[in-house]
Order: C-alpha cells, then structure tokens, then sequence
C-alpha cells in the first residue's frame, strides 16, 4: 500500500484521538453500524481531499465499513494531525498522503497520488481534486461517476463551472444542507476560530474591537462567539441586506477602511480575494492581529505584507509579527517621528481554526460527515441518471440526519394532528 504521512510511530496517539472524536458522532456511528451491514459502496472507489483530523477519520471508517476502497490527501497543507493520518495508515490500512506543512509542490503530489488510485468518486474541501480532473487530469474525468464538496468557497467554484457548461460530472453541495451550513459553519467555525486565536495569541478577548470581514454563517458564528467572550464586534460587509442583519443583530457595522484604524483583531470570513490588503495594513494600529477563517489563504495578502515588512520575526508557534513603516501621512503637531509598527500574522494567512488549533468539534462534523457519507451513498445509487450538474442534498437525508441527532441528544419534538395537517394544506378553512 502506497502512503506518505509524516512517522507511522505516531499510529497508537492518532487511533486514540480518532476514538475520542468517535463517542462525540453518534449519527456516523450509525450510519457507520448500517453501512457494515448493507455494503451499499462495495467496490466502489474514494478519492477524498479533507482536512486531515480525527473527525475526518471517522468518515473514512464509516466509508470503509460501507465497502469503499480510499485514498486521502489534505485539503489544506497546515491543517494535517499526524498522528491521525498515521493511524488511518498503520491500524485502518487506508492510504493517506498528508505532511502537516507540506509545501505547495508536495501538496499538489498528493493531489495527484489520489487521483493515481483512479477513482470513482471524489470528496472535495475546496473542489482541488474536481479543478483537476478539469485541467491536467481531465480525461480521467470521464470515470467518474460524480463528487461531493463541503466547503462554501468550493461549490462557488462548482457553481461557477456548471455555470460555463463546462462540470464534467455531477457535483453533490453537502455544504449547501441545512445540516450542514446552520450548524458547522456556524456553530463549528465560530467556536473553532475563536480557539485558534486563542491558542496561537493567549490574549483576552474581553475588550478588544474584533472586526469581522463577512456575515455569512460563518461570520455570524465568529461574530456571535466573539462577543460572548467580551469583545466588541465590528462588521464589514459588502452585502446591503448581510449589512443591515448585522446591524439588527447588535452589531457595529462599517466599511473596512474604518476599521481599520481601530481594530485590534481582524479575522476574514469571506471566501474572495485580497479582502484585507495593502492599504488595510497601512491604516492599522500597531499591534493588530489578523488571521483568516476562510478555506483558501488568499484572503489575505501576504505577499504584499512580506514585501513591505522590514523584519520578521516568529514569537510563538503560529504566530509571526511584521513590522513594517507607518502610513505615510504627515508628521502630526509636535511628532518627530515614527518608527516601525507590528502586524502579527497567524497562521500564515491560512484556515486558523485548523493550523492553528484542532478544527471544528466532532460533535458538529458528526453532521456534516453525515451529510458526506449520504451524498457518497446518493452518487451511487443515482449517478446513472443524474445531470453534469451542483445538487444540494435532498431534503428527505437532511432531515434524516437532523432526526438521527436529537435521538442521540435524547430529545423529542411534537408532530402535527390529522387536522393541524388538513389546515396547513388548505386554503378553505380561513381563520
């Protein structure tokens, strides 16, 4: 078997943090138990490119169990756990292709030793194996029966290409689920950002202006989660309606020119480009942190940061300071001068819950890995019949996932009576 982690030594540690992460998903346990049973995979060939981590694990144990032959790689060169891709390699027998802070070039090998497995199926973070099979490796294109991708940033790109007419097979937006999009990007990456901060600064949040670039779900989960640690939220959107909700939901809410100037932690949430730039360092106060949430380190732009910095300094793991010149502005009344100031960078601009702490609990991926493990089912019972298209889930495993977890929660809900059914679905009985 084929593989390249970082020390298969490690194996014994990695089997007990996927355990761990085990006892908090009970709906992929039993889809897990199910799967072992019915084998509806068999045969069936996974090329998945995930975040590396213990939750992932325990998605490819259930695709395992289900009859699936896999192969993983990493979604993300810094959010690899070792110890985890050791364990799937040395106790599970599944080939993994995962360094925690491979380079660019070993990062891309890896995509393409999944792909070498000629698989099926793929499973995306981000759609990198899918951008492949529609460049480099486009005639493999042609085998596969269809993918599924569980990252906002992702189905934009997927969206973008059934858009052109140019998605070469059918495409499953996991993210897209209820189960899926309301709870891990919310919930998941609130909390999981806020801890990555946290380990990567031990600063105190009470107090501080946290700007928030983006109120999607995950914006509103960073948002929501900062300010339960005290710390005075500010947004910046470019979305009228996302604006005014931010606002309503007690918010300061302003462009990221002005908060620049007095923010004290900026964190983008946004998917697109370049959102905290050239001119955003400049205006920042000395000391700002930054760090970003969204999937790809472009958010960021470091480069420009690196190419003004006139000095570098890493003062603790996953953390770098920048200091830099000040804005050029004229000298105030009575300033002689100034000297450098300090950026401190987390994370090398790159996913900061998962490079710079452990990633979302289990206890919210159970859903979203849930949602994974239907979409694989879904492909293959359907994908002679499904169109080169992005479907969302449908509503039917949504809710079966949502149902699966509050059991596991031990907690009921009420259902509608005979007649509370006829008055919804009726326009005759009035008020």
């Amino acid at each position: 078997m084929k593989y390249d982690v970082k020390n298969v030594k490690l194996a014994d540690s990695g089997k007990k943090r996927i355990e761990w992460a085990a006892k908090e998903m009970p709906v992929l346990t039993k889809m897990r138990e199910d799967f072992a049973k019915k084998k509806p995979l068999k045969n069936l060939k996974i090329a998945a490119c995930l975040h590396v981590t213990a939750e992932t694990a325990n998605l490819m144990l259930t695709l395992k169990a289900g009859g699936a032959k896999l192969a993983l790689c990493a979604s993300n060169p810094l959010s690899t756990q070792d110890d985890v891709a050791a364990a799937l390699v040395q106790h599970y027998k599944i080939p993994v292709f995962a360094r925690r802070g491979e380079n660019r070039k070993v990062y891309y090998q890896h995509l393409n030793s999944v792909l070498d497995f000629r698989p099926n199926m793929t499973m995306d973070d981000g759609a990198d194996l899918v951008s492949l099979l529609h460049t480099e490796r486009e005639k493999q294109a042609r085998d596969i029966w269809g993918s599924s991708e569980e990252t906002t940033t992702g189905v934009i790109r997927l969206k973008s290409l059934a858009k052109s007419g140019k998605l070469r097979f059918p495409v499953i937006a996991v993210n897209d689920s209820k189960t899926k999009f309301m709870f891990d990007n919310r919930y998941g990456t609130g909390q999981s950002t806020v801890d990555g901060i946290i380990r990567a600064t031990n600063i105190l949040l009470a107090g501080k202006k946290f700007i928030v670039a983006g109120y999607g779900w995950c914006g509103r989960g960073l948002a929501n989660r900062a300010r339960g640690w005290g710390a005075h939220v500010i947004v910046t959107e470019i979305d009228y309606v996302k604006a005014l909700e931010a606002r309503m939901d007690g918010f300061e809410v302003m462009t990221m020119q002005e908060a620049a100037a007095i923010g004290d932690i900026f964190v983008t949430a946004t998917g697109d480009i370049n959102v905290i730039d050239l001119h955003i360092f400049e205006r920042m106060k000395n000391g700002a942190i930054v760090a970003n949430t969204g999937h790809f380190d472009v958010e960021i732009n470091v480069k420009a940061l690196e190419k003004i910095a006139k000095e570098k300094i890493a003062v603790r793991p996953n953390l770098v300071e920048y200091k830099i010149p000040p804005l050029h502005l004229p000298l105030a009344k009575g300033e002689k001068e100034r000297g450098l100031k300090s950026i401190l960078l987390i994370a090398e601009g790159r996913l900061v819950n998962l490079a710079a702490a452990e990633g979302h609990p289990a206890a919210v991926m159970d859903m979203s890995f849930a949602g994974q493990t239907a979409a694989a089912d879904y492909i293959a019972k359907n994908h002679r019949k499904l169109k080169k298209q992005v479907y969302g889930l449908p509503e039917d495993i949504d809710i079966g996932i949502a149902t699966l977890k509050l059991e596991s929660m031990g907690i009921e809900i009420d259902t509608l009576t005979a007649e509370q059914k006829k008055y919804l679905s009726s326009w005759e009985m009035g008020t």
